[in-house]
């Protein structure tokens, strides 16, 4: 949401912080700051508001409101705490099909409007946001909802027939093939013709039938403010949040009416949205209101909510006393009373996301500060129970890890297996598996081929983690274990064996309880729920033996290239022999070159050979073939002048 500096500090009003102040404000006590941007001699400050704060803070009024609260002062200017003026009128008719889609409408009719430029001051202020101003009437729906987060739209009353002197709205769901001609919006994209489903939400006119527009998401090209309006009726309503974001994400409507009517406003909006529009069209487009009508049939009632000053202070972990808790919630906008030891709470209507007793907490604890809440180390945590599955986990991990497997956590989710999800993550995670070892192959598959770049002769993997199995509505789950290796990349060789049955029984001694696995090309797997109940109750964890020398460093997102050498040597195989040969290839190789192996030795005739292998990898590129040939070139020159012979 990005607002306007200026516009806020006419909330604020004299000594408002600075944006730069701002900025840090609602950043250690409510939303994130993306950036903040000067522009057109005002500041504009990007706020990220979360999702349960969307229904309020989508709007500078709720910014405004915010920052208030926060710095303890009240707003100089809230058109939310103005009395309405707003007289009623019969000339307007509106039908409800469904009061669950629409549960409150309301609509002004105002005549005798100026349709011209805005002035300089709306456009500025528009422009700003990165709005395009159209004309006074729409500019000025576009600022009230920017103002306090309610969207409104205006028609041109003239274009409607009427029914005995009477405009008639209907609102209701769309038919399957209907077409709703919409508006371009804000001169962004292109007038269009849009064929429905029979589930998005309508404006109709009630007179002929004629489709208005999508409520919650765009207005039609019917009845459009153009140059010739006189007469219009200005629409400010509440729709389904959850029917309106189908409908906009459906059709891929999203603008910034559909994200607020998607978050859900207050339903009480509307009439204030009214009230605002009324005193703004007047000023800029003249023209008389002549009234407007409200059906609001379910209206909501405020929930107060009871809120224990002992439950707060355990759950934030500070010492409140009542007073200062009643006072933090007011400064909120709640309405509080004591209430035999404990606060009666109302969260002001436009505030939806305070509706349980921990809402009210957290809200004590945002305002109050977080960084008040003193962090307690405890002496001493007493265990009660040991976790018996864990536990012995961590033994399989420790045998595994010191064999050299390394641990791998897959995906629970499989394209194919036995039991369906009823309603999938994508296409290709539908079911749930049954198995480990499918993966492990999976992992065994995509990993071999970096084994030179590892610097080892083999791959191998493990994972342990939760199966699941059954079927026809029955779903058991255990935890299993699966270990694989893979020495060629050609696929299994038969050479695994040995390796893998050195993992399976070290596993088992340091179980105590042999298991049953299941074997299949250098892959095994077996259920160990099913031996935990016969392992002794473990009553203490394993101390934990902390590695201190491992360390830690970035990898490359490019591929390596590999790079064979055989060298004939004079003398017989020796360690400092070898160690030289090393030290000269990576010096002449250079910073490219991040691995040297040697996979063959021998000596025959006074003479050594030995075979490495470079591995040569780049962290900005991916390197090619000419650029890994002159260094091999350039180690070639250099063993010549050695006198070693490259076979």
């Amino acid at each position: 949401m990005k607002v306007s500096y200026n516009w806020l500090k006419e909330y604020l009003g004299e000594g408002a912080p600075s944006a730069n102040e701002i900025a840090d404000l609602l950043t250690f006590k409510a939303f994130e700051i993306e950036e903040t941007e000067e522009k057109d001699g005002d500041t504009v400050i990007d706020v990220d508001v979360l999702p349960n704060r969307s229904s309020d803070c989508l709007s500078h009024r709720g910014i405004a409101r915010e920052i208030a609260t926060i710095i303890d002062r009240p707003l100089a200017k809230d058109a939310l705490s103005e009395v309405l003026e707003l007289e009623n009128t019969d000339l307007i008719n509106v039908e409800i099909e469904s009061e669950d889609s629409c549960p409150r409408f309301t609509a002004s009719l105002i005549k005798d409007v100026e349709i011209k430029e805005s002035p300089e001051w709306l456009k500025q202020r528009l422009q700003v946001l990165g709005q395009r101003p159209i004309n006074n009437i729409v500019d000025a729906t576009n600022y009230v909802m920017l103002a306090m987060g309610q969207p409104m739209h205006a028609y041109d009353a003239d274009k409607f027939p009427q029914t005995d002197g009477k405009w008639k709205f209907v609102v209701r769901k769309s038919k399957p093939g209907e077409v709703v001609s919409l508006i371009a919006e804000s001169g962004k994209d292109e007038d269009r013709d849009v064929e429905l489903s029979g589930s998005e939400l309508l404006i109709v006119d009630g007179t002929e039938g004629t489709l208005v527009g999508l409520a919650g998401v765009k207005g039609g090209r019917f009845a459009g403010i153009d140059e010739g309006t006189k007469n219009i009726i200005v629409e400010a309503a509440h729709f389904d949040p959850i029917l309106t974001r189908k409908t906009a994400r459906g059709l891929g409507i999203v603008i910034e009416a559909s994200k607020r009517f998607e978050n859900e406003p207050s339903p009480e909006l509307p009439l204030y949205a009214q009230n605002d529009i009324k005193k703004l069209i007047a000023d800029i487009a003249g023209g008389k209101f002549v009234g407007a009508i409200d059906i609001y049939p379910n209206k909501k009632e405020a929930v107060s909510v009871i809120v224990s000053p002992t439950r707060a202070n355990s759950l934030l972990g500070l010492s409140l006393d009542i007073k200062q808790m009643k006072d933090i919630l007011e400064r909120a906008g709640c309405m509080v009373e004591e209430n035999a030891g404990n606060l009666k709470a109302t969260g002001p209507f436009e505030r939806t996301d305070l509706n349980i007793e921990e809402d009210f907490i957290e809200e004590i604890g945002r305002i109050y500060g977080y960084e008040h809440v003193e962090s307690i180390v405890p002496d001493s945590v007493a265990l009660t129970e040991i976790n018996t599955r864990h536990y012995y986990s961590e033994k399989v991990r420790d045998v595994l890890t010191a064999k050299g497997f390394s641990e791998v956590i897959t995906s629970s989710f499989r394209k194919k297996d036995n039991i369906q999800l009823a309603n999938a993550l994508a296409s290709d995670k539908s079911f749930l598996r049954s198995v480990l070892s499918k993966n492990i192959t999976e992992a065994l598959d995509r990993n071999i081929n970096n084994a030179d770049l590892l610097g080892t002769t083999d791959t191998r993997v493990f994972e342990i983690g939760t199966v699941f199995t059954g079927g026809e509505g029955e779903v058991f789950e255990h935890m299993s274990v699966s270990v694989g290796v893979r020495i060629k990349s050609t696929g299994y060789s038969g050479k695994e064996d040995k390796i893998l049955d050195e993992a399976v029984t070290a596993i088992e001694e340091s179980l105590g309880a042999s298991l049953k696995w299941s074997k299949d090309k250098g892959v095994a797997e077996a259920n160990l729920s099913a031996v935990l109940g016969e392992l002794a109750m473990p009553e203490i964890y394993d101390k934990l033996v902390k590695e201190e020398d491992i360390n830690y460093k970035t990898f490359s997102n490019y591929p390596f290239i590999s790079r064979d050498i055989s060298l004939w040597v004079s003398g017989s195989a020796s360690e400092e022999l070898r160690n030289d040969l090393e030290g000269t290839l990576k010096d002449v190789a250079g910073e490219l070159c991040i691995r040297i192996t040697l996979f063959d030795e021998f000596t025959k005739d006074e003479r050594t050979s030995y075979a490495f292998r470079l591995i040569y990898q780049s962290k900005e590129k991916t390197l090619t073939d000419e650029e890994v040939n002159e260094v091999m070139d350039e180690i070639y020159k250099v063993a010549k002048k050695q006198d070693w012979e490259v076979r």
